[in-house]
Protein backbone atom coordinates (compact mmCIF):
# COMPACT_ATOMS: atom_id res chain seq x y z
CA UNK A 1 0.00 0.00 0.00
CA UNK A 2 1.43 3.41 -0.93
CA UNK A 3 1.79 4.93 2.48
CA UNK A 4 1.97 9.01 0.54
CA UNK A 5 -1.32 10.19 -0.38
CA UNK A 6 -2.36 13.18 -1.80
CA UNK A 7 -4.00 15.47 0.50
CA UNK A 8 -4.54 18.28 -1.81
CA UNK A 9 -2.85 19.95 -5.07
CA UNK A 10 0.33 21.10 -2.47
CA UNK A 11 0.73 17.69 -0.55
CA UNK A 12 1.32 14.49 0.43
CA UNK A 13 0.88 13.08 3.86
CA UNK A 14 2.22 10.16 5.47
CA UNK A 15 -1.42 8.94 5.92
CA UNK A 16 -1.29 5.90 8.11
CA UNK A 17 1.36 7.74 10.44
CA UNK A 18 -1.29 10.99 10.56
CA UNK A 19 -4.18 8.45 11.37
CA UNK A 20 -2.54 6.64 14.29
CA UNK A 21 -0.91 9.11 16.29
CA UNK A 22 -3.10 12.38 17.12
CA UNK A 23 -1.11 15.38 16.45
CA UNK A 24 1.50 14.35 14.33
CA UNK A 25 1.64 16.16 10.65
CA UNK A 26 4.35 14.36 8.00
CA UNK A 27 4.29 14.88 4.37
CA UNK A 28 5.96 16.20 1.56
CA UNK A 29 4.77 18.81 -0.61
CA UNK A 30 4.29 18.95 -4.46
CA UNK A 31 5.19 21.96 -7.16
CA UNK A 32 1.61 22.80 -7.56
CA UNK A 33 -0.17 25.60 -5.77
CA UNK A 34 2.62 28.66 -5.18
CA UNK A 35 3.82 31.52 -6.29
CA UNK A 36 6.84 31.08 -8.19
CA UNK A 37 7.83 31.30 -11.92
CA UNK A 38 9.26 30.51 -14.25
CA UNK A 39 11.16 27.23 -13.83
CA UNK A 40 10.47 26.97 -10.85
CA UNK A 41 6.88 26.79 -11.04
CA UNK A 42 4.81 27.10 -8.64
CA UNK A 43 5.67 26.02 -5.28
CA UNK A 44 9.24 26.01 -4.79
CA UNK A 45 10.64 25.67 -0.93
CA UNK A 46 14.22 25.86 -2.15
CA UNK A 47 16.18 29.67 -0.98
CA UNK A 48 19.48 28.34 -2.32
CA UNK A 49 18.16 27.50 -6.08
CA UNK A 50 17.93 30.98 -7.36
CA UNK A 51 14.01 31.95 -7.21
CA UNK A 52 13.16 35.36 -5.06
CA UNK A 53 13.27 34.87 -1.46
CA UNK A 54 9.95 36.77 -1.41
CA UNK A 55 8.15 34.00 -3.26
CA UNK A 56 10.05 31.16 -1.46
CA UNK A 57 8.74 32.14 1.69
CA UNK A 58 5.04 33.22 0.36
CA UNK A 59 5.15 29.42 -0.73
CA UNK A 60 6.20 28.90 2.73
CA UNK A 61 3.22 31.10 4.35
CA UNK A 62 0.97 29.05 2.66
CA UNK A 63 2.08 25.33 3.22
CA UNK A 64 2.13 26.80 6.74
CA UNK A 65 -1.66 27.88 6.68
CA UNK A 66 -2.67 24.76 5.06
CA UNK A 67 -0.73 22.52 7.37
CA UNK A 68 -1.76 24.73 10.57
CA UNK A 69 1.61 25.00 11.93
CA UNK A 70 3.48 28.48 11.83
CA UNK A 71 6.03 29.30 9.86
CA UNK A 72 8.09 30.91 12.91
CA UNK A 73 7.65 27.32 14.08
CA UNK A 74 9.53 25.57 11.17
CA UNK A 75 13.51 25.04 11.17
CA UNK A 76 15.65 24.15 8.19
CA UNK A 77 19.22 23.50 6.90
CA UNK A 78 21.47 24.01 4.69
CA UNK A 79 22.11 20.80 3.60
CA UNK A 80 25.29 19.67 2.06
CA UNK A 81 25.21 15.73 1.38
CA UNK A 82 26.71 15.00 4.41
CA UNK A 83 25.66 12.32 7.49
CA UNK A 84 24.89 15.08 10.33
CA UNK A 85 21.86 14.79 12.13
CA UNK A 86 20.55 17.37 14.92
CA UNK A 87 18.52 17.23 17.64
CA UNK A 88 15.93 20.19 17.72
CA UNK A 89 14.71 21.79 20.57
CA UNK A 90 12.00 24.44 21.11
CA UNK A 91 14.44 27.21 21.08
CA UNK A 92 15.97 26.56 17.55
CA UNK A 93 12.66 27.21 15.80
CA UNK A 94 12.51 29.78 13.40
CA UNK A 95 15.94 29.15 12.24
CA UNK A 96 16.24 28.80 8.30
CA UNK A 97 12.60 28.98 8.04
CA UNK A 98 12.19 32.52 6.52
CA UNK A 99 16.21 32.52 5.21
CA UNK A 100 18.53 30.45 3.75
CA UNK A 101 21.21 32.94 5.71
CA UNK A 102 20.34 31.57 9.66
CA UNK A 103 19.82 27.32 8.38
CA UNK A 104 21.68 25.27 10.57
CA UNK A 105 25.23 24.70 8.47
CA UNK A 106 26.50 21.03 7.40
CA UNK A 107 23.24 19.69 8.61
CA UNK A 108 21.08 16.79 6.50
CA UNK A 109 18.89 15.21 9.69
CA UNK A 110 16.49 16.54 12.27
CA UNK A 111 15.14 15.09 14.95
CA UNK A 112 13.13 15.81 18.27
CA UNK A 113 10.78 14.54 21.00
CA UNK A 114 9.11 18.41 21.42
CA UNK A 115 5.69 19.73 20.25
CA UNK A 116 5.56 22.83 18.16
CA UNK A 117 8.39 22.18 15.82
CA UNK A 118 8.35 21.17 12.19
CA UNK A 119 11.24 19.83 10.96
CA UNK A 120 11.85 20.81 7.21
CA UNK A 121 14.38 19.64 4.13
CA UNK A 122 14.18 20.03 0.91
CA UNK A 123 14.79 17.61 -2.46
CA UNK A 124 14.36 17.20 -5.78
CA UNK A 125 15.91 13.85 -6.25
CA UNK A 126 16.99 12.80 -3.39
CA UNK A 127 15.46 10.55 -0.73
CA UNK A 128 13.28 11.89 2.15
CA UNK A 129 13.55 9.35 5.37
CA UNK A 130 11.25 9.77 7.69
CA UNK A 131 10.92 8.41 11.35
CA UNK A 132 9.08 8.20 13.84
CA UNK A 133 9.35 5.68 17.43
CA UNK A 134 5.46 6.16 18.78
CA UNK A 135 6.54 5.41 22.42
CA UNK A 136 9.12 7.84 22.66
CA UNK A 137 7.32 10.42 20.83
CA UNK A 138 10.86 10.89 18.62
CA UNK A 139 10.26 11.87 15.12
CA UNK A 140 13.00 12.53 12.62
CA UNK A 141 13.87 13.63 8.98
CA UNK A 142 16.42 12.87 6.68
CA UNK A 143 17.89 13.81 3.33
CA UNK A 144 19.72 11.11 1.34
CA UNK A 145 21.24 11.60 -1.81
CA UNK A 146 23.69 9.09 -2.88
CA UNK A 147 26.58 10.47 -0.58
CA UNK A 148 24.57 10.43 2.39
CA UNK A 149 22.77 6.97 1.65
CA UNK A 150 25.99 5.31 1.28
CA UNK A 151 27.29 6.84 4.23
CA UNK A 152 25.04 5.90 5.82
CA UNK A 153 22.65 8.54 7.52
CA UNK A 154 19.70 6.39 7.96
CA UNK A 155 22.09 4.70 10.70
CA UNK A 156 23.21 7.60 12.32
CA UNK A 157 19.93 8.52 12.81
CA UNK A 158 18.83 5.41 14.65
CA UNK A 159 22.33 5.00 16.69
CA UNK A 160 21.49 9.06 17.42
CA UNK A 161 18.14 7.77 19.15
CA UNK A 162 19.84 4.40 20.74
CA UNK A 163 21.86 7.27 22.74
CA UNK A 164 18.36 8.68 23.59
CA UNK A 165 17.24 5.09 25.08
CA UNK A 166 14.93 4.13 21.74
CA UNK A 167 15.69 0.23 20.33
CA UNK A 168 16.23 0.28 16.77
CA UNK A 169 13.59 -2.32 16.85
CA UNK A 170 11.15 0.89 18.36
CA UNK A 171 11.44 2.85 15.27
CA UNK A 172 9.13 3.17 12.36
CA UNK A 173 10.51 4.61 8.67
CA UNK A 174 8.91 6.37 5.80
CA UNK A 175 10.53 6.21 2.46
CA UNK A 176 9.33 8.97 0.43
CA UNK A 177 9.19 10.25 -3.01
CA UNK A 178 12.52 10.61 -4.39
CA UNK A 179 14.11 9.47 -7.82
CA UNK A 180 13.27 5.67 -9.19
CA UNK A 181 15.68 3.19 -9.87
CA UNK A 182 14.54 3.66 -13.79
CA UNK A 183 15.52 7.17 -13.80
CA UNK A 184 18.81 6.80 -12.06
CA UNK A 185 22.05 5.95 -13.60
CA UNK A 186 25.39 5.57 -12.08
CA UNK A 187 28.79 5.19 -12.93
CA UNK A 188 31.18 2.84 -11.80
CA UNK A 189 33.17 5.32 -9.06
CA UNK A 190 29.44 5.72 -6.95
CA UNK A 191 28.60 1.85 -7.66
CA UNK A 192 31.92 1.15 -5.69
CA UNK A 193 30.29 2.77 -2.53
CA UNK A 194 27.29 0.98 -2.50
CA UNK A 195 29.02 -2.28 -2.50
CA UNK A 196 31.61 -1.27 0.02
CA UNK A 197 28.36 -0.20 1.79
CA UNK A 198 26.27 -3.09 1.08
CA UNK A 199 28.86 -6.11 1.17
CA UNK A 200 26.46 -7.95 3.28
CA UNK A 201 23.23 -7.91 1.20
CA UNK A 202 22.67 -10.59 -0.62
CA UNK A 203 20.00 -9.04 -3.52
CA UNK A 204 22.13 -6.03 -4.49
CA UNK A 205 19.51 -2.96 -5.41
CA UNK A 206 21.05 -1.96 -8.78
CA UNK A 207 21.48 -3.35 -11.76
CA UNK A 208 23.98 -2.91 -15.09
CA UNK A 209 22.79 -2.15 -18.08
CA UNK A 210 25.88 -1.66 -19.97
CA UNK A 211 29.56 -1.31 -19.45
CA UNK A 212 30.53 1.45 -16.85
CA UNK A 213 26.64 2.16 -15.92
CA UNK A 214 24.14 0.85 -13.53
CA UNK A 215 20.20 1.23 -12.55
CA UNK A 216 20.43 2.41 -8.80
CA UNK A 217 17.77 2.13 -5.73
CA UNK A 218 18.65 4.56 -3.73
CA UNK A 219 15.00 3.77 -2.18
CA UNK A 220 15.94 0.11 -1.79
CA UNK A 221 19.56 0.85 -0.79
CA UNK A 222 17.96 3.17 2.31
CA UNK A 223 15.96 0.23 3.38
CA UNK A 224 18.70 -2.15 3.02
CA UNK A 225 20.69 -0.11 5.49
CA UNK A 226 17.94 0.80 7.75
CA UNK A 227 17.29 -3.06 8.39
CA UNK A 228 21.12 -3.26 8.55
CA UNK A 229 21.14 -0.72 11.56
CA UNK A 230 17.97 -2.74 13.51
CA UNK A 231 15.43 -1.66 12.15
CA UNK A 232 12.16 -4.16 11.50
CA UNK A 233 11.43 -5.03 7.44
CA UNK A 234 7.55 -4.53 8.82
CA UNK A 235 8.11 -1.20 10.24
CA UNK A 236 9.85 0.49 6.94
CA UNK A 237 7.20 1.89 4.24
CA UNK A 238 8.30 2.46 0.80
CA UNK A 239 7.10 4.93 -1.74
CA UNK A 240 6.04 3.70 -5.05
CA UNK A 241 6.37 8.09 -6.56
CA UNK A 242 9.15 9.34 -7.91
CA UNK A 243 10.34 12.66 -8.66
CA UNK A 244 11.15 12.23 -12.33
CA UNK A 245 8.20 10.17 -13.64
CA UNK A 246 5.62 11.92 -11.64
CA UNK A 247 6.47 15.28 -13.20
CA UNK A 248 2.94 16.68 -12.77
CA UNK A 249 3.45 16.63 -8.93
CA UNK A 250 7.29 16.70 -8.22
CA UNK A 251 10.63 18.58 -9.30
CA UNK A 252 13.53 16.40 -10.57
CA UNK A 253 16.93 18.13 -10.54
CA UNK A 254 17.92 15.30 -13.02
CA UNK A 255 15.24 15.55 -15.55
CA UNK A 256 14.84 19.11 -15.60
CA UNK A 257 18.62 19.78 -16.30
CA UNK A 258 19.48 21.26 -12.65
CA UNK A 259 16.99 24.22 -13.54
CA UNK A 260 14.30 23.34 -11.12
CA UNK A 261 12.69 24.00 -7.54
CA UNK A 262 12.82 22.00 -4.67
CA UNK A 263 9.72 20.22 -2.05
CA UNK A 264 9.85 20.39 1.20
CA UNK A 265 9.43 17.08 3.55
CA UNK A 266 8.14 17.80 6.94
CA UNK A 267 7.26 16.28 10.10
CA UNK A 268 6.40 17.83 13.64
CA UNK A 269 3.92 17.67 16.84
CA UNK A 270 1.42 20.33 16.96
CA UNK A 271 1.32 22.12 20.09
CA UNK A 272 -1.27 20.37 22.87
CA UNK A 273 -4.71 21.96 22.49
CA UNK A 274 -5.69 22.65 26.33
CA UNK A 275 -9.00 21.88 27.25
Amino acid sequence: MEPFILQNDSFFVIKNWIDQFPGLTAGITTKNGGVSRDHFSSLNFGFHVGDEQKSVCQNRDRLAELIDFPLDNWVGAEQTHEVFVRKISASDRGQGARSYEDAFKSTDGFYTSERGILLTLCFADCVPLFFIAPKAGMIGCAHAGWKGTVHGIARNMAEAWEKEGIKPSEIYAAIGPSICEKCYIVDDRVLTFVQNTLESVEKKPYNQIKEGQYRLDLQETNKLIMMAAGIPEQNISVTRLCSSCDQDHFYSHRRDSGKTGRMAAFIGWKEEVKP
